[in-house]
């Protein structure tokens, strides 16, 4: 496999200076930076983007994600290993990654569900970690970057 061209967001500079500040924005709401990888790793799953999946498992696992975790983000549901504040979170990445799979993307229930864990700066976090996460799957899959080839 080989990528179509480098990632454009390193082709031009600026977008990833601006890409940056806005993972530091995020890293400063409040969320526990457990929860803001798993976020990232299933939004990258659910766009089969290999690039972030491969950066997000390593990104996770530094931030102390088990790979118990980290082999069952795909399947939370089924599983004992995350909590309910993490399933909050997931279940909102989810909504809003497949917007287009129901009328009403993201219903009240998943919405306040999250709301009930996370105070509203904390959302904000997690939902531009949702956003920045889907624009980086794009570049990625539009540009077939190569899993592993960022370093």
């Amino acid at each position: 496999m080989q990528s179509r061209m480098q990632n454009p967001a390193i082709i031009l500079p600026d977008a990833m200076q601006s890409i940056q500040e806005l993972f530091k924005a995020v890293h400063a709401g409040g969320v526990d930076g457990q929860t803001l990888e798993l976020v990232h790793l299933r939004v990258s799953q659910i766009n089969g983007c290999s690039a972030c999946v491969d950066a997000g498992s390593k990104t996770a696992r530094k931030a102390g994600v088990s790979d118990e975790r980290l082999a069952t983000v795909a399947a939370w549901r089924e599983t004992p290993y995350f909590t309910e504040q993490e399933r909050a979170a997931l279940a909102l990445a989810e909504a809003a990654t497949r917007l287009a799979d129901r009328a009403d993307a993201v219903s009240d229930e998943v919405w306040d569900r999250a709301a009930t864990h996370f105070e509203e700066k904390q959302l904000a976090a997690i939902v531009l970690m949702i956003g920045v996460t889907n624009l980086f799957n794009r570049l990625n899959a539009t540009t077939r970057q190569i899993a592993g080839a960022w370093g």
